[in-house]
């Protein structure tokens, strides 16, 4: 396996602008910011996706996710914040990571990154809706 830079920053063997840091968590400044002040939240451990990263955990990074966006508010002026998870299609680095980024309000970021795409009708939306709900719920039943 490659080196994953963010267990090197998390081992404090590469060098990151950390906000915070605990015992399973820390957030630093993203080198490549959206805007001033985004950060990439991640684990500790070496997680990889989301389907990896325990219920326990993953609880405790939303917390400290909300806890962040909260700062960025009142540190930045933000009037709001934005959160983002890729999780295998387009994860830089294969390390689970949630950007949480600052946002105001004309701050330029419209839409998202991608197109969107339509369904096809009533019918098509359903037939998804059904698919997923049968698949979550087979899912959630096993957990």
């Amino acid at each position: 396996m490659s080196v994953c830079v963010f267990c090197e920053i998390s081992n404090a063997r590469v060098p990151a602008s950390i906000v915070f840091e605990d015992a399973n968590s820390m957030a630093f400044l993203d080198h490549r910011p959206l805007f001033p002040g985004h950060c990439l939240l991640i684990p500790r451990a070496h997680v990889e996706t989301l389907a990896d990263i325990s219920p326990e955990l993953l609880a405790q990074l939303s917390t400290r996710a909300r806890l962040l966006a909260l700062a960025m508010e009142k540190a930045l002026d933000a009037e709001g914040s934005f959160l983002a998870l890729n999780n295998r299609v387009s994860q830089s680095v294969p390390h689970l990571h949630l950007h949480v980024v600052p946002r105001t309000k004309g701050d330029g970021l419209k839409g998202f990154f991608w197109p969107r795409k339509k369904y096809r009708d009533a019918a098509h939306m359903e037939e998804v809706r059904e698919r997923l709900a049968a698949v979550f719920s087979e899912i959630a039943a096993k957990r």
